[in-house]
């Protein structure tokens, strides 16, 4: 019994120092998920003005682009993938991954080839563990990224929705990240982010009752174009690590409190065996003393006789 007890005590020595633990990550990351929010919504107007002026500049000219042209026939597809660099967030990463999985089922059967770029360590070790390719990929800023990271990333993407298919390029960029609903809801998507879809960026204006500015261009529409490339790629790109930064510290946030409750619960059932297993030895030392006592009066109740 006394074996049993100090097995009990250990176990619970051990569960309570988890529990400081993922109770101090819940805390870190329910006060960074304010930060990572704020960071998001500063970005958000930047980007929904330079789409304005992208999406003005395509409609107001005939410019042949490959920020808002559609290949007639495209056969090759670039998908950036945002996962984290840590783990313990729960289901954050594989639900980007899965999402990411999906979408090149998708362009697979549509008769694309997919190049692969990745953030994250987590995105990096799945693809890494299966040997397959990637074309590029950057880690350790996932939790706290900044715009020059946007800007390296964009890079690579940039030259090759600028080549053509046969050296190397791609028609088509995609983005799979984690977008911030709430603190309890975030969701993996998938989203093109060339060529720009005209439609659809003219639909949303017209549905929130916005004109579209009309422009003179100088030098050229083209030159124009030419500038705002990469702005605009660095912009959406930017805004999805922050969108993903404030999902992976919600998701931590979650994981710890669920993991800092499942230790209070374990707790709680190995103190009961604990206070059990201690009530059974003592039980068991009363009945040794009382079965030792009644032997002992018995032997002296002999000898007096």
């Amino acid at each position: 019994m006394g074996a049993q007890l100090r097995v009990y005590k250990r176990r619970i020595q051990a569960v309570t120092a988890t529990k400081k633990i993922t109770k101090a990550m819940e805390m870190i990351a329910a006060s960074r998920i304010v930060k990572a929010q704020r960071k998001v919504a500063a970005s958000q107007p930047y980007a929904t003005e330079l789409t304005r002026a992208v999406t003005a500049v395509a409609t107001g000219s005939d410019a042949d682009h490959p920020l808002t042209t559609e290949v007639e026939t495209p056969t090759r597809a670039a998908v950036l993938l945002i996962t984290s660099d840590r783990g313990l967030a729960g289901g954050y990463s594989s639900n980007a991954i899965k999402a990411a999985e999906r979408l090149r089922e998708r362009l697979a059967s549509e008769g694309k080839e997919v190049d692969t770029y990745i953030v994250g360590r987590k995105g990096v070790a799945y693809y890494g563990f299966r040997e397959r390719k990637v074309e590029d990929s950057w880690t350790g800023f996932t939790d706290n990224p900044a715009y020059s990271d946007a800007k390296r990333i964009a890079a690579p993407l940039i030259a090759a929705i600028q080549k053509e298919t046969a050296e190397g390029g791609v028609d088509e960029l995609h983005i799979v990240f984690t977008e911030f609903v709430s603190m309890m809801t975030q969701n993996a998507v998938d989203a093109r982010m060339l060529p720009l879809s005209l439609d659809e960026v003219a639909g949303e204006s017209t549905r929130k009752g916005e004109i579209l500015p009309l422009f003179e261009f100088e030098p050229s529409a083209e030159d124009v174009l030419d500038a705002l490339l990469p702005r605009y790629v660095e912009s959406r790109i930017y805004n999805a690590l922050l969108q993903a930064a404030a999902s992976e510290h919600a998701a931590r946030r979650r994981a710890m409190k669920s993991a800092t409750d499942n230790a209070g619960d374990l707790i709680k059932s190995l103190s009961r065996l604990a206070n059990a297993a201690r009530q059974a030895e003592i039980t068991q030392e009363i009945s040794e003393i009382v079965g030792g006592a009644s032997a002992l009066a018995d032997a002296t109740a002999g000898s007096d006789k």
